[in-house]
């Protein structure tokens, strides 16, 4: 198995960042709906729900998979 920097397997390590990203967006992006609306532009604005929507489902996917593996020699810190 290989493992990174973290001392964990590189697998557990991108589910959280990609988790992690997904949700930050995820925040970010309430912003942008608003701003949208508070230009008008209502098909802008749910442009960004969309993608806001998207991004919350990956980050749930994640924390799926991050459960799927927990405990395994998979999801846990490395062995050496």
């Amino acid at each position: 198995m290989a493992t990174g920097e973290t001392g964990f397997e590189d697998v557990t390590y991108d589910l959280i960042s990609v988790q992690y990203h997904s949700l930050k967006a995820g925040h970010d992006y309430g912003q942008y709906v608003r701003d949208a609306e508070n230009a008008g532009l209502q098909d802008i604005a749910s442009f960004f729900r969309e993608v806001m929507e998207q991004d919350s489902a990956r980050a749930r996917r994640c924390h799926e998979f991050l459960r799927q593996i927990s405990g395994t020699e998979q999801g846990g810190p490395a062995t050496q």
